[in-house]
């Protein structure tokens, strides 16, 4: 199988994995009650929680400059932007591969030493990448403990039951013994292969080498605790999103759901900031599951948070889930295509 096959099959896989989550998702929801009620939300709102996401790729983008700076004292808040934005329109396509595009964006428009060689290579690019998402992990496990540990009561057993619970079913100590085990043979495999071609080894050897410099480029920025500002105000901008997008839920009408939709309708209403925070933790989990842009897999995790939790029926649950995700993918899409306009007209 060649490489372009071996595209061609990840392509597939993942667009058939969206696909059943989608299915699941939306399967027995009515699309005349579905579009009616999307149609009576508070658009206004929507709006707002756009404008909050593309504030959030601005923030994203300072961020990752002070990352890229150390290596490339002259990399451009602008191309750092560009490169976010693109790299959104080409995880739609394929989940994970908007990080590669963005990382190969910067080495492309990184300046060069006296020698002639970037200096921001790819492998170092794609180690200051790392660090961004090392560091989102961190603030998505650091809220999930905050809100279980406060807030207990009301969502710990989302986690502990319908999310990690169920990802930790089936897997034994025994399964983790083999799985360690295996990767142990090929990890020697592989160096005793690649001792025996010196030449190809040391690439690899230079290749994460580089990679290694750029994770430890957050060791070398000016005003570190700018680094801090900057992700306290990614997450509070996904927090504003989700808030808005509750608000604009409660605009539904509830005619337009049939009979007994009004007191589901009025537990949406009784949502509130802490309510919002909770289903932004949740959803961002859906980055995990390896499908292009979140579709399905977003809209099947929040609806569950809500079925769960909140006793809201699924046919409301996915309104909002929908609402969340969907404005967020054109706001995507539109940052993305002015970036990859302007870059193409630049050059």
């Amino acid at each position: 199988m060649n490489q372009d096959q071996k595209k061609i099959l990840k392509y597939l896989i993942s667009g058939a994995f969206a696909l059943v989550l989608l299915y699941f998702s939306f399967k027995g929801v009515q699309w005349s009650q579905f579009m009616g009620a999307l149609k009576t939300c508070d658009w206004g709102y929507v709006i707002l929680a756009m404008a909050a996401g593309a504030l959030s790729f601005w923030l994203r983008a300072r961020r990752w400059r002070m990352l890229i700076l150390p290596i490339d004292p002259q990399t451009s808040t602008l191309s750092c932007l560009n490169a976010v934005n693109i790299s959104y329109l080409a995880n739609m396509v394929l989940p994970r591969a908007g990080e590669l595009v963005r990382c190969a964006y910067i080495t492309k428009n990184s300046s060069r030493d006296s020698s002639g060689k970037k200096l921001a290579s790819y492998e170092k690019a794609l180690g200051t990448m790392l660090a961004e998402r090392i560091w989102d992990i961190v603030m998505v496990f650091l809220l999930m403990s905050l809100i279980i540990y406060v807030l207990w009561n009301r969502f710990g057993s989302f986690f502990s039951e319908q999310l990690l619970g169920k990802a930790g079913r089936g897997f034994s100590f025994s399964t983790l013994m083999i799985v360690l085990a295996a990767a142990a043979v090929i990890f020697v495999a592989a160096v005793i292969a690649l001792r025996r071609r010196g030449r190809l080894w040391g690439k690899i050897w230079g290749f994460f080498q580089g990679m290694g410099q750029g994770l430890a480029s957050c060791l070398k920025m000016k005003r570190g605790w700018m680094f801090i500002v900057y992700t306290i105000g990614i997450w509070l901008c996904y927090w504003i999103m989700s808030l808005f997008t509750v608000w604009a839920a409660k605009g539904i009408d509830p005619a337009s759901l049939g009979e007994g939709a009004g007191a589901f309708i009025a537990k949406m209403n009784d949502l509130d900031a802490i309510d919002a925070l909770f289903l932004m933790t949740a959803g961002a989990f859906s980055s995990l599951i390896p499908v292009p842009g979140g579709f399905g897999a977003f809209h099947y995790i929040v609806a569950t948070a809500l079925q769960s939790v909140y006793g809201i029926p699924w046919n409301i649950a996915i309104i909002f889930a929908t609402l969340s995700h969907e404005s967020q993918v054109v706001t995507q899409v539109i940052c993305g295509g002015i970036s990859y306009i302007w870059e193409t007209l630049r050059k």
